[in-house]
């Protein structure tokens, strides 16, 4: 899958994160992949349903793939951050 296919959930309203993948979807691609980390985690949850249940109904969520990163902290050390990508394909 292509690297532009991807939108990458933050802090911004999740109506705003809703309109990028319509629009990855609307522009032609086949599969857009919602990823975030943290505590956009819900977020992420929220975009892909709000995705494919009030606009684009044919959407369906092809894998759900979760995982772990490390990321360094203020002092030095490093935290465990849980990580979710949601990939929804168009038929």
């Amino acid at each position: 899958m292509a690297e532009e296919h991807v939108v990458y959930i933050g802090k911004k309203p999740v109506m705003n994160y809703v309109l990028a993948v319509i629009t990855q979807f609307n522009e032609g691609a086949k599969e857009v992949s919602v990823k975030a980390r943290g505590r956009a985690i819900s977020r992420a949850v929220d975009v892909a349903e709000i995705v494919r249940n009030r606009f684009l109904p044919e959407v369906r969520v092809k894998e759900i793939r979760i995982g772990t990163e490390e990321l360094p902290t203020a002092d030095g050390r490093t935290a465990n951050t849980s990580t979710i990508e949601i990939v929804l394909e168009k038929p």
